[in-house]
């Protein structure tokens, strides 16, 4: 075992030594140690403290995390059949013991000790906050339950884990499995950017001319340039039936089932612990306290945002018709329609700004701002492993010149890397009986590869997208609390953890930022002030439009968890289109299978929860407007936000940490503005 680099003591992850057969050997090493260790400390008898049974469990968190953090990345970015073959038992084993821990009622008797103990007022913030956290996690693994509740628990708990996988691993094959040949004609109306990219896919895949795929910048050149009608609804049709019973590989990649099986096992999991629904549970470690609060907030924002949206679609119909000739507005025109009623309205193209946005600028503008607004710097270092050639690594120094955290940065889509962007843990912060671990954070996009000529050339929303996923990894690496379930991202409320992220993103409207990186990547200049100008007219063009999209995942996603009854199984279906009847104002085919590659709520973190990028995005603006008083690159307001919501991370509400920073509660208002509407 001590070749295996799953368990090395390095303070990166070898990944050019990892291999598939690793990883089993590694997880039942490490959770033999695990168990091992927690029957000794049960069975000491020495009086309970914080540094004798919190910490030792702290320190055997952290070694699984460090053997589990580069297999999940790698299964997220570099996807292979022999890591498939490997990955669902090592998950499952990880998770069952989670849930036996959670179960270990003597372990819990230890916990609620210290938690007991006449000195526990007197522990550090952060030391309480993980004491109370570790109760509470402990009432929600089913600690207080019977037999044979608490192994029906434990069974769904691993079913549950195994079905994630599943879901997620299913979206991935379904994107992969579908290409089309195109040749320049076909692809009429596409810029040279986005005939680059299928020109590289062709190459890739071993053929000549351009291949069109559903990796996001793909679907986004097509649906938003693309002259032929019909190419635009092929596109729309294989990307929103993808793992669905309908489409160009109907059933082949079909997740309904497990979309079923998800939100029934949900269901009774959360009954077991004695909540009414999943939706409940979900609250449990969030900042809305009740169903009735999250649907308020969803269905008052409808209110204000739909008759806005309904005028906006109004328009863009009358352009279809009398601009372009589309008598019959679908969804897979609304971006191609969209983009040129906006050239129309503003003289504006995605296109016309992508010049100015070449990745290697703004990654240099990003990381001056960084240092401007929180005082410290990032220096790329070579000679570390990586999974793919493309990667880079970051550190992260203070003002004294001292390392005390990096990043992994993985840029462009590829084949075998899922879709989207996110930013995920690799080392977390940690200090105890010698150990001095300094936090390190997967930072993944999927934006276009450079041609042969030219950089990567990002739109201004993939610019946005980088600033937000930079922001989370600002949320862990600037912590300064020592325990990981309550340093960085780990312990904040999930309707706060998109704060710092959502924050990141004003950094994008702001021409002071700007004119650190938006430079042409062929002449130099700067981003003409007229350009700039006509950005920001555009700012907020079918703001509604898009408001109405997320409260419409978010209202999906709540009532399919708040309402679910085990009689009438899921009804996703069913649900979405009475959601869309309330909220939506561009109505998609009765084919279209949205739910199936809703990885969010399905195979992530945001299950009755995808609510909370709105919840923090009210909470992001608010913050932000701070800056835009005393200056974008203000220092003192730059170290104020550091300290009271980047440090802290989740070793105290995020309510209080707001409170600290901004002086009052949130203003419902401020999200509204952000969108330009009216409050």
């Amino acid at each position: 075992m001590h070749t295996n680099p799953l368990l090395d003591a390095g303070d990166l992850p070898r990944f050019g030594a990892i291999r598939p057969e690793h990883v089993q050997p590694a997880v039942a090493a490490v959770l033999a140690d695990y168990r091992a260790r927690i029957d000794a400390l049960i069975a000491d008898p020495t009086p309970r403290t914080f540094a004798n049974t919190l910490l030792p469990q702290e320190a055997q968190e952290n070694r699984v995390e460090r053997l589990w953090s580069p297999v999940s990345h790698l299964h997220a970015v570099a996807d292979s059949a022999a890591l498939r073959a490997v990955y669902p038992g090592a998950e499952e084993a990880i998770s069952d013991f989670g849930i036996e821990l959670g179960q270990n009622r003597d372990l819990f008797v230890a916990v609620k000790a210290v938690a007991d103990a006449a000195d526990f007022g007197t522990l550090p913030r952060a030391a309480r906050t993980l004491v109370e956290h570790s109760l509470r996690d402990f009432r929600l693994s089913g600690v207080a339950l019977e037999e044979p509740a608490r192994s029906r628990f434990r069974e769904i708990s691993n079913a549950l884990t195994r079905l994630a996988t599943e879901f997620e691993e299913a979206v991935l094959d379904a994107t992969q499995a579908w290409t089309e040949s195109a040749d320049a004609t076909t692809l009429a109306g596409l810029p040279e950017t986005g005939l680059e990219l299928m020109r590289a896919a062709a190459r890739a895949a071993g053929q000549d001319g351009f291949l069109v795929t559903l990796t996001p910048p793909s679907v986004q050149a097509i649906l938003t340039h693309a002259q032929n009608r019909a190419l635009r609804e092929r596109v729309y049709t294989a990307y929103h039936t993808r793992a669905s019973d309908q489409g160009p590989h109907a059933g082949e990649f079909d997740n309904s089932a497990r979309i079923g099986e998800i939100l029934r096992l949900r269901h009774e999991a959360a009954r077991l612990l004695g909540f009414a629904n999943a939706a409940e549970e979900s609250l449990a470690t969030k900042m809305a306290a009740t169903p009735a609060r999250v649907l308020d907030f969803l269905h008052d924002l409808a209110r204000r945002a739909r008759p806005v949206a309904l005028r906006e679609v109004a328009a863009l119909r009358e352009f279809a018709r009398t601009e372009l000739g589309i008598a019959d507005l679908q969804p897979w025109d609304t971006g191609y329609a969209a983009e040129k009623l906006r050239l129309k309205q503003f003289a504006l193209s995605e296109e016309d700004l992508k010049p100015y946005f070449a990745l290697p600028a703004v990654m240099d503008g990003l990381l001056a701002i960084v240092g401007r607004v929180f005082g410290v710097r990032l220096r790329a270092r070579d000679g570390v492993e990586v999974w793919h050639p493309d990667v880079r690594f970051y550190d992260l120094l203070d003002a004294a010149g001292h390392v005390f955290a990096g990043c992994y940065v993985d840029w462009y889509a590829r084949t075998g890397k899922r879709g989207g962007a996110w930013m995920d843990v690799c080392r977390s912060r940690f200090r105890h009986d010698g150990i001095a671990q300094i936090p390190v954070a997967y930072l993944t996009c999927n934006f276009p590869p450079p041609g042969p000529h030219r950089p990567s050339l990002l739109t201004h929303d993939e610019v946005i997208t980088l600033f937000h996923e930079f922001g989370h990894g600002l949320h862990h690496l600037l912590t300064q609390i020592d325990y990981p379930s309550v340093a960085g991202i780990d312990g904040v409320e999930w309707d706060a953890v998109e704060l710092p992220s959502q924050f990141m993103e004003n950094f994008c409207w702001q021409r002071e930022a700007l004119a650190l990186f938006a430079r042409h990547w062929q002449t130099g200049q700067v981003l003409p002030d007229e350009l700039f100008a006509r950005m920001l007219a555009a700012r907020h063009f079918h703001a509604g439009l898009f408001l109405v999209r997320q409260i419409e995942f978010a209202l999906f996603d709540f009532r399919l968890h708040l309402e679910f009854d085990p009689a009438r199984g899921a009804r996703t279906l069913e649900l979405l289109a009475d959601v869309r009847r309330e909220v939506a104002v561009i109505t998609p085919p009765a084919w279209q299978r949205m739910p199936h590659s809703f990885t969010h709520i399905f195979s992530g973190g945001y299950a009755a929860g995808y609510y909370s990028y709105l919840w923090a995005e009210l909470l992001a603006a608010d913050a932000f407007a701070r800056f835009e008083e005393n200056g974008v690159f203000d220092i003192a307001t730059g170290e104020a936000f550091r300290e009271s919501i980047l440090a802290v991370g989740g070793s105290r509400p995020a309510l209080e940490s707001f409170r600290e920073f901004r002086g009052r509660e949130p203003q419902p208002d401020a999200l509204l503005r952000s969108y330009g509407l009216a409050a």
